[in-house]
């Protein structure tokens, strides 16, 4: 699979060049940028959105001094995502906050923050998990976490959960196939 990705990159690379090579532009390309986030990394710098786009949160601030479950999803409103994970992270809020001594839960998906919001209050999500809006992506592309899901409208986060503390991601389940529904749920938070 690793082979498969250096493959990829060289291929991209590639792609490049001929455009160099065609448009006489100049550009570089950050491979660091490309690789997925994993353990041991420390979270970018994001500003994602809570309930208005005049509600900014920056990832780097929400998790400062904290530990903090973020768990992402491919849309909010759809099946999986409203039948199982979100409801998992509500039901399990208060024994993942107890038991694994979390401050925070945090829902990130690639909608509009009034979506999101009206998202958490049709499962009862206030107190329990933040619903948190990256309307362009930019969370999901900083982690290195998008899929392609044209029905959805196109660029979505793959489904994961990561747990953070103080900014440094300690924990990280993404789905094999972007979309399942095994890693990234609550209840195993801390088993995987």
């Amino acid at each position: 699979m690793q082979f498969q990705s250096v493959l990829s990159k060289v291929a991209t690379l590639s792609r490049f060049s001929v455009f160099r090579k065609q448009t006489g532009r100049a550009f570089s390309i950050n491979l660091m940028a490309m690789a997925q986030i994993k353990v041991g990394d420390k979270l970018p710098s994001v500003d994602l959105f809570e309930d208005s786009p005049a509600n900014k949160i920056n990832t780097s601030d929400l998790t400062a001094n904290k530990k903090v479950i973020i768990f992402g999803v491919p849309g909010a409103f759809t099946p999986g995502c409203s039948k199982t994970h979100l409801p998992g992270y509500i039901t399990g809020a208060d024994d993942l906050k107890s038991n694994q001594s979390v401050n925070e839960i945090v829902c990130v998906s690639v909608n509009d923050p009034f979506v999101m919001s009206a998202w958490g209050k049709e499962h009862n999500a206030t107190g329990k998990v933040r619903m948190l809006a990256d309307p362009a992506a930019n969370f999901a592309k900083a982690l290195n976490l998008t899929i392609d899901l044209p029905p959805l409208g196109g660029v979505r986060a793959k489904r994961f959960s990561m747990v953070v503390e103080d900014g440094q991601v300690k924990e990280l389940n993404v789905e094999p196939d972007g979309t399942g529904l095994s890693c990234s749920l609550a209840n195993k938070i801390g088993k995987n």
